[in-house]
């Protein structure tokens, strides 16, 4: 079993061993730190031990860290990766009910008339791979990404959805990918949040659940750095405070802070301690990372980024940035994907902003040495109907719905081949096909390139054994290289 999880189940017998009169608390102390989270904590000399050192996978991964690019809102597979003619052909009619089955919609009608692709499509590279005309900066690299084009999910609306594919879980509460990853590899870096996240757009759905800890210790969460300004509120020391009494302060409190931790053994107190070190060590590690004029005019321009202005490309430079300091998971989530009404301005906005960066970061990555131990997953909650969404009360005219069933993300580096389509869907985009791909089998993937079983990196919590992929999931093998 875990130290992690044995300590959960040893807090509740110290505790009441210490306060049920029978005065076996302090006999039983010393062993049960040996297998605690304190006892990773606190030293034999009482000094602070690191709880998120390096620890070694089930078996040697070809990933060491992930960048995740999540599209909020749900991208159109239809306008940008799975080009199916036969909608055209069949624009202004309805699909046959033998396609759609039982299946309904929040904001069309069954019987809602077919919308064609609103871009032209090409094969691109050596793979042939095809792709939108709205994709020309992808298709650079398309050589080097793999095409998952049968992905499904279970969910339908963007909240649940979106916790869905970033915990396993449609409700909060469970623990983010990024959080399975922290906990079971540890940290690379002590001057920097292991787990990053950022955000550009209007809004995410499934809010701060997307990147919690869940019931694992909450120093696991990812950190949310800021577009603009400091990263993190309050990293900078007030007007008045020298970096000796900040010191000093950190110390005492951290003295205090040990000091309760070896009377309780709460892992929420080793998160304090972590947090407070953390926030110190911040104090100059962040100004340095975030100043991107030290990134020659070149790599600038392959972004597309403008160093003092937020955006998606400045927070995908970041993220190079950040995993040559040892960051070990960055989420980066660009919202905006939601075409209800006008999918085809809704994609020409988002991959004005988001194709030239996404394509930019394989590049660099791979110009660096970085893309072969870098996982890069880039894709929405979701797909989009091949039915066309109108609404005159809502203002709603030639859009697409939510659709589960089928829809694309792309990977690159990590193990995972490169120059790669998998999975295909009927010619009229609405069912999968060929090689289904669930977001568990995903999530079951993602943890196998860093080195993982998905189905033993567990947690005990409640009274049985959680896991990222829940009761399911299979690890996408084909795609692996």
């Amino acid at each position: 079993m875990n130290p992690l999880q044995q300590h959960c189940l040893d807090v509740t017998r110290r505790h009441f061993l210490r306060d049920c009169g029978v005065g076996l608390g302090k006999i039983a102390l010393g062993g049960l730190l040996t297998n605690s989270l304190a006892g990773r904590v606190l030293g034999a000399s009482g000094n602070t031990i690191n709880p998120l050192a390096p620890r070694q996978p089930h078996f040697a991964g070809k990933a060491k860290r992930v960048i995740h690019l999540f599209m909020a809102g749900a991208p159109s597979q239809l306008e940008l990766f799975d080009n199916k003619p036969e909608l055209a052909k069949l624009e202004g009619k309805p699909l046959p009910p033998s396609v759609i089955g039982g299946q309904r919609y929040a904001f069309i009608r069954p019987d809602a008339a077919v919308l064609g692709p609103r871009f032209k499509f090409a094969k691109h590279g050596q793979s042939g791979a095809e792709l939108s005309e709205m994709l020309p900066h992808l298709a650079k690299v398309v050589d080097d990404i793999c095409l998952i084009r049968s992905v499904h999910t279970d969910q339908f609306n963007h909240a649940p959805a979106q916790i869905f594919f970033n915990t396993g879980f449609s409700q909060p509460g469970r623990p983010s990918i990024g959080s399975w990853a922290l906990y079971g590899l540890g940290a690379e870096t002590q001057n920097l949040p292991a787990f990053v996240v950022m955000s550009t757009g209007s809004g995410l759905s499934g809010g701060s659940a997307l990147w919690s800890s869940g019931f694992l210790p909450t120093l696991y969460t990812g950190v949310r750095f800021r577009n603009q300004g400091p990263p993190i509120l309050n990293v900078n020391s007030p007007a008045g405070v020298d970096a000796k009494l900040q010191r000093d302060t950190l110390d005492l409190v951290g003295a205090l802070n040990r000091r309760r931790l070896s009377a309780d053994g709460d892992p929420e107190i080793a998160t304090r301690i972590a947090s407070y070190e953390m926030a110190f060590q911040l104090q100059s590690s962040a100004p340095e990372l975030m100043d991107l004029k030290s990134e020659s005019k070149e790599t600038l321009e392959l972004y597309g980024c403008d160093p003092d202005k937020p955006s998606f490309a400045r927070a995908c430079l970041l993220a190079r940035r950040m995993i040559e300091r040892g960051v070990r998971f960055v989420n980066i989530y660009h919202e905006g994907w939601d075409a209800h009404s006008d999918v085809a301005g809704n994609v020409k906005s988002n991959t004005a902003t988001t194709d030239k960066a996404s394509a930019a970061l394989v590049m660099d990555l791979k110009r660096l040495g970085l893309l072969d131990d870098t996982l890069v997953v880039w894709g929405g909650e979701f797909g989009r109907t091949p039915m066309v969404e109108s609404n005159s009360a809502l203002g709603r005219s030639q859009g697409r719905d939510h659709h589960p069933q089928a829809y694309t993300i792309w990977m690159a580096g990590g193990g995972i081949k490169r120059g790669f389509s998998y999975g295909a869907t009927d010619d009229l985009g609405f069912h999968v096909v060929e090689n289904p791909v669930h977001v568990h089998d995903l999530q079951a993937t993602i943890l196998h390139s860093l080195g993982f079983d998905h189905e033993k990196l567990t947690y005990h919590h409640a009274g049985r054994d959680f896991r990222l992929t829940d009761v399911h999931g299979k690890v996408i093998k084909d795609i692996l290289s």
